[in-house]
């Protein structure tokens, strides 16, 4: 699967830009806020119906526009597919594949397989187990409709057991009330626990590998899936959480609960881990996330990489370099400060590829080059 053309209009910092892509490497050089990382989100919400800074969709139309729309044209298991994605302040958003709208949002996730790599993936192992859950949940929606609609009716379902005893709050609540609520959530959390313990079990030979060829075999990783109760006793669990549920007006026991240890060594790679083996350790997460939608779906994600090589010493970024650079990877989008990380690409695999230059070489506007350094587009942008 490919991104053969894309659109951008008014998206966060970028007024307009019409880039068409290689099937391979695409690779956009320039300095920080002139909006390389933009057009990486922007392919990623045409895949996953939304930014992937989890930014309200409002705040991604570009300041003092009406609007934004992306459009992006796709070649998928032979078949040619165009997907927009519009939103006017104040209004719903659009999503349409071939100029059909979909009823449900949910119905597009998994159609375009994507994985991406970005700084702000170090709250993985930073950040709380609400950021890992994302993680996990964000690779099985992409290939598993099931648990995407049981994960829906889950979040449902929380929503208004949470609102009931925030509404009952210091006053009378009968089990009656709340129990259609917590069979709910057993119900669907039996399908979402089971699912993600198995996702645990089968990605982790592929993180092994991934993390071997980055840091040369020398450091054992894991991933392990943390239930709070198990598959079984969910609703068991729900039922002894409520007279502390009610004292602090949300549900504390379930799947919204669980969470993924990430270890290097036997220990909690937050702690252990320095700045670049955190990094190794999150890019080989995502690459073997690759591997697992690979093997899933049948197909090659887009794989995008935003600022992947920074803080990472040479061996570890000729490591990576030559794993995008095999036949196990297809289309690549990467975003980097520094030309020559690109160079080392093209001069190690001779691939097809557009290197796109972003700057500021006249007052608010940014410039896509061309790999043949022609000009290839002139898009007025505005600071970040």
């Amino acid at each position: 699967m490919i991104v053969k053309s894309l659109e951008i209009v008014n998206y966060k910092n970028i007024g307009e830009a019409t880039i068409e892509c290689s099937p391979r490497f695409n690779c956009f050089i320039g300095n920080n806020g002139m909006g390389k990382t933009n057009v990486l989100d922007a392919i990623y919400h045409l895949s996953m119906c939304k930014g992937y800074f989890n930014l309200p969709d409002a705040q991604n139309i570009r300041h003092g526009e009406p609007f934004f729309l992306l459009q992006g044209r796709y070649e998928r298991e032979g078949e040619e597919i165009s997907v927009s994605c519009g939103m006017r302040r104040g209004e719903r958003k659009v999503f349409k594949k071939n100029k059909k709208s979909y009823e449900r949002l949910s119905d597009h996730v998994g159609l375009l397989p994507l994985v991406m790599i970005s700084p702000s993936d170090a709250a993985l192992i930073d950040g709380g187990s609400e950021e890992r859950r994302r993680f996990v949940d964000g690779v099985i929606s992409q290939c598993d409709k099931e648990y995407l609609q049981r994960l829906i009716r889950y979040n449902r379902a929380l929503a208004q057991r949470n609102s009931l005893l925030k509404e009952r709050a210091g006053r009378p609540l009968e089990r009656e009330a709340i129990e259609p609520w917590d069979e709910q959530l057993a119900d669907n959390g039996r399908v979402i626990l089971r699912k993600r313990e198995e996702f645990a079990r089968e990605f982790e030979e592929e993180f092994q590998h991934f993390h071997d060829r980055l840091a040369s075999g020398r450091e054992r990783v894991a991933l392990r899936y943390a239930a709070t109760a198990p598959a079984d006793d969910l609703l068991a669990a729900l039922r002894a959480s409520l007279p502390r549920d009610r004292l602090l007006t949300y549900t504390t026991a379930g799947a919204h609960r669980d969470d993924v240890a990430l270890t290097l060594e036997g220990y909690p790679v937050k702690k252990l881990g320095s700045q670049g083996q955190k990094k190794s350790f999150l890019t080989a997460l995502k690459f073997a996330q690759f591997a697992y939608l690979t093997r899933r779906t049948g197909m090659k994600p887009l794989l995008l990489l935003d600022d992947v090589f920074d803080k990472l010493d040479a061996g570890r970024v000729s490591q990576i370099v030559r794993i995008v650079s095999g036949d196990r990877f297809g289309q690549v989008f990467i975003t980097d400060t520094n030309r020559q990380h690109v160079d080392e690409i093209l001069r190690v695999e001779a691939v097809e590829h557009r290197v796109f230059s972003v700057g500021d070489r006249q007052p608010g506007a940014v410039l896509f080059l061309s790999s043949e350094n022609d000009i290839f587009a002139r898009e007025k942008m505005q600071p970040t």
